[in-house]
């Protein structure tokens, strides 16, 4: 059919795939930093446009046919009514707005009103909790507003040399806070809460559905969030989950419907094919083994995982609570971690080593029975991070997730689902695609890892992980 590029613009730098439009096959790769300041909060969108110039660079493009977009998810950029800035995008790690996110939650009458709404309780890092504070902290700014966009919405218009017309698509819509998955549509009245006025959004394009065409014609499809787009690059489907593995973590499974949830620990997403995205988060993850190798004096978590594989299942009765930082599910913000069960023959280095792991991975376990609760089916558990490659993250994970996990090979999968998309963009374009399926590109190169006969040993471990959680956080998840 073609060639077909994908880019994903993350937060700090951009990156570029060239793939056969039939296959998926990766083609060329290109790749380039932004020019920020490390953890900037406040971003000039240009950066973004700058390092794409020159991931693009070489004739990287040369032959392309369609485009896909990828960006960070939850920045923000506020545009006047003319299309400029009224100031810089704020960033999508950007947590300023706790106090704001809360402050909506009460005056929409409590976090039932914003799920039955929206699908997700206000949280810091969303558009609508940084149009509050934007309101409430930059007043003058925020009066300026005429329009909203994310960065994957923003590129695209650039793309296409600013048009009248402005879009986005359903899996970037449904992590702003005013777009609901269940409904389809935006819920400005929640715009207004926010910002104090009303303000332009970009029109909601179908799955498989182009933005436009570049005067060159190059056709431009829809673009997504960089989480939405990392699931289609995968080839997510029903029945599997995401556990990304980074300081902190996340599950994600792919579901027929949007979930609502009052208590906020499920994030409602939409993804980018017509299916849903629930997510839970947890705010610790490889912050615990970090912390624990740091304990024991561990040079490396290579090292720490060997350790825990010269302990035993149940690490000799050792259990770590790794609420570190608090926790967000369940629902402990102002908690500290737990080391229980100290014996004299529980204290040495290879039980903690262990207990770090499996208190980890009991904690991702938690929040994936939070989405099972509801319906939720999980099949496979994709493992992402750099940890996933750990030998005792994948001889732990089978048994305690219970299911078959796969950990791929590391790509660009954000920018390959981008690309996928274009190709779909392209394919219904020229009437050789259903907009009803993306194309059935290759699946990714991975490892496959089995519960097997560790499956009842693994469920021992949970319970002794769920027995001290209760003991110490009774009730924690008795919602």
């Amino acid at each position: 059919m073609g060639i077909v590029a994908g880019l994903d613009s993350s937060s700090d730098s951009t990156r570029i795939v060239v793939c056969d439009a039939d296959t998926g096959a990766v083609l060329r790769q290109g790749h380039a930093p932004h020019a920020l300041e490390p953890k900037a909060k406040d971003v000039d969108p240009q950066a973004w446009l700058l390092s794409l110039g020159e991931a693009a660079g070489g004739g990287l493009l040369e032959g392309v046919q369609a485009i896909g977009v990828s960006a960070q998810a939850n920045a923000l950029v506020p545009l006047d009514p003319q299309g400029n800035p009224v100031r810089p995008a704020l960033a999508g790690n950007d947590k300023r707005a706790q106090v704001a996110a809360a402050d909506l939650v009460e005056a929409f009458g409590g976090r039932q009103a914003w799920a039955d709404a929206v699908g997700a309780v206000p949280q810091a890092q969303m558009p609508v909790a940084k149009l509050r504070w934007l309101a409430r902290t930059e007043p003058e700014h925020a009066q300026r507003v005429g329009m909203v966009l994310q960065p994957h919405d923003w590129l695209v218009w650039q793309l296409l040399g600013r048009p009248a017309r402005r879009t986005t698509d359903r899996g970037a819509a449904s992590a702003t806070g005013y777009w609901s998955a269940r409904t389809g549509s935006y819920r400005p009245d929640l715009v207004e809460l926010a910002l104090g006025h009303q303000a332009m959004l970009p029109e909601v394009l179908g799955p498989g559905e182009a933005a436009g065409t570049t005067p060159e014609g190059l056709l431009i499809s829809a673009g997504t969030g960089e989480t939405m787009a990392a699931a289609l690059g995968l080839g997510l489907g029903t029945g599997d989950a995401v556990v990304s593995l980074g300081a902190s973590g996340s599950v994600m499974a792919v579901h027929h419907e949007a979930l609502a949830d009052p208590h906020g620990m499920i994030t409602g997403y939409a993804d980018a094919t017509g299916m849903h995205l629930p997510v839970v988060h947890t705010s610790n993850a490889v912050r615990a083994l970090r912390g624990t190798a740091e304990m024991l004096g561990v040079d490396s978590l290579e090292e720490l995982s060997a350790l825990a594989l010269s302990s035993t299942p149940g690490s000799s009765g050792l259990v770590l609570l790794p609420y570190l930082e608090g926790e967000r599910t369940p629902h402990l913000p102002h908690t500290a971690g737990t080391l229980s069960g100290l014996r004299r023959e529980s204290m040495k280095p290879e039980h903690l080593a262990r207990a770090a792991f499996e208190g980890m991975l009991c904690s991702l376990a938690d929040a994936m029975d939070v989405l099972r609760g509801r319906g939720v089916e999980v099949r496979r558990v994709f493992l992402l991070g750099a940890t996933a490659w750990l030998p005792a993250v994948q001889a732990l994970a089978p048994a305690l997730f219970g299911a078959q996990v796969v950990v791929p090979q590391p790509a660009e999968y954000a920018a390959l689902g981008a690309a996928r998309q274009a190709a779909w963009a392209l394919g219904v374009s020229r009437g050789t695609l259903s907009p009803a399926a993306p194309p059935a590109w290759q699946g990714a190169a991975a490892q496959v890892f089995e519960a097997g006969e560790e499956l009842a040993v693994g469920q021992a471990v949970r319970q002794q992980y769920t027995a001290t959680r209760e003991q110490i956080h009774p009730g924690a998840f008795a919602l």
